[in-house]
């Protein structure tokens, strides 16, 4: 496949500062404002065309319509501008059915005949259309494309018919609605060279399209909200690099998830590293952009994490670097030198890292920072799960109102407030109960360590 690419920067669009505060404010009830300017900073730095592609299911257009164009105008209103593709089956089964054409499909794929190639235009172009005039309603701007950006071949035209494989991307009519501060709302369909309209799957274009964009954000927006657990619960997020091979043989990965996550892996390799695919609700497409908790499925190629018993093993430099950065406070000059290394775990990057030291026989953990840049990523959530899996007790103590305690609470057996610090375990048991004297030992250390820290 080969891209058509336009040369020169794209700016995003410049919105009235009250109105940027005003959503600021509504954003900040979703996390805090440090948090909300992080990622405001970070998407309004990218180029508009790299900053997300948002692929929208024929069900969400459906049934989530008010939802989708409330959260895509909201965007628009914070100055970032997605790249929308949307697919229709639903609405398609149901004009085929009614037209009597049965439904007909190979490896997933449906077959279209000339007859249904009539039907396939009509409803993408209505269901276009439908988006594009929601999102006018909301004062959004946004403009239909529903040709001009997929060049296609027959895939196979005697076992699929009219159906397209993309083999070149034309972006001139995306950076023109860009430019002109718009949405770019594109149906799935290709086009020969001759000029023959051809079916294409909408996954396979979003992921064409994706391919030569090379976006910061990935977005799948589903009814379910993510990728669900064997229990039915969302997966907050997914590690590719950490997670992939023990994810692939859970017993609850049915054929359809499988494929799901076996081509969103495919896609991510491709991509930079610090892209991402986000599977989310409509209604929580902020909150999954603008938040480190997130809402929905992270996916990302992540990094592989070190695992080192000695200071030998590190690249201390970096690793100081990746604590100064992170704390926004100077380690001590001698902090490896005094510091007897139990178990460390560190991205292969130096973006996250985790340092337990050994104290009256229980791991301690001693540091655990992430650089602001990989926070909201899961990569500090898959460095602390590889050393949670690997230390079945552990404690440590953390600054009153660290904004990551309410992360500590949530995976401590317990804590006690202490004069400046709060004390969390895990592992060692009850503080009224058995092995309490071991706890208190463990609460005393918290009290009594040493800063390393300065400032």
């Amino acid at each position: 496949m080969t891209p058509i690419l336009k040369s020169g920067g794209l700016d995003h669009k410049v919105h009235d500062p009250q109105t940027r505060q005003t959503i600021v404010r509504l954003l900040s009830s979703m996390a805090g404002a440090k948090e909300i300017s992080q990622y405001l900073k970070r998407f309004s730095q990218l180029d508009a065309a790299r900053f997300a592609v948002v692929k929208v299911g024929g069900a969400v257009l459906r049934d989530d319509l008010d939802a989708l164009t409330s959260s895509l105008a909201f965007l628009q209103d914070v100055g970032l501008t997605p790249i929308v593709i949307h697919g229709a089956g639903p609405q398609l089964d149901e004009e085929l059915s009614a037209a009597g054409i049965v439904k007909q499909t190979i490896n997933g794929l449906r077959v279209t005949t000339p007859q249904a190639l009539a039907i396939v235009r009509r409803v993408f172009h209505a269901q276009n259309l439908k988006l594009v005039e929601a999102l006018q309603a909301q004062d959004a701007r946004a403009t239909s494309i529903v040709s001009g950006v997929f060049e296609a071949d027959y895939l196979d035209r005697d076992a699929y018919g009219l159906v397209g494989e993309v083999k070149r991307v034309d972006l001139a009519p995306i950076h023109a609605c860009l430019q002109a501060g718009s949405i770019p709302v594109i149906a799935s369909l290709g086009e020969t060279v001759g000029g023959q309209i051809l079916n294409v799957n909408a996954d396979f274009a979003a992921n064409e399209l994706v391919q030569v964009l090379q976006p910061y954000k990935i977005v799948f927006l589903t009814g379910t909200g993510g990728l669900l657990d064997g229990d039915g619960r969302v997966i907050d997020s997914i590690n590719l690099s950490t997670e992939y091979d023990t994810l692939m043989d859970q017993p609850w990965i049915n054929g359809g998830m499988r494929v799901k996550i076996e081509q969103i892996k495919q896609l991510l390799d491709a991509l930079p590293l610090a892209s991402s695919v986000s599977i989310t609700r409509p209604d929580e497409l902020a909150k999954e952009l603008f938040t480190h908790k997130g809402s929905g499925t992270l996916v990302r190629r992540g990094e592989r994490v070190l695992q080192a018993a000695s200071w030998d093993e590190l690249d201390l430099d970096r690793l100081r670097d990746l604590i100064d950065s992170a704390f926004g406070r100077r380690l001590v000059d001698d902090y490896f030198a005094r510091t007897r290394l139990h178990r460390a775990y560190v991205s292969e990057n130096y973006r996250a890292a985790v340092i337990l030291t050994e104290e009256g026989g229980v791991p301690y953990l001693d540091k655990f920072a992430v650089l602001d840049e990989a926070q909201g990523e899961g990569l500090g959530r898959a460095v602390w799960q590889l050393m949670r899996d690997a230390q079945p007790r552990l404690f440590w103590r953390s600054r009153l109102g660290n904004p990551v305690n309410a992360f500590y609470d949530a995976e401590a057996d317990g804590s006690v407030k202490q004069t400046t610090w709060r004390a969390y375990w895990y592992g060692l048991g009850d503080l009224d109960g058995a092995g309490n004297e071991l706890i208190r030992s463990c609460l005393d250390h918290c009290r009594q360590r040493p800063a390393t820290l300065e400032g």
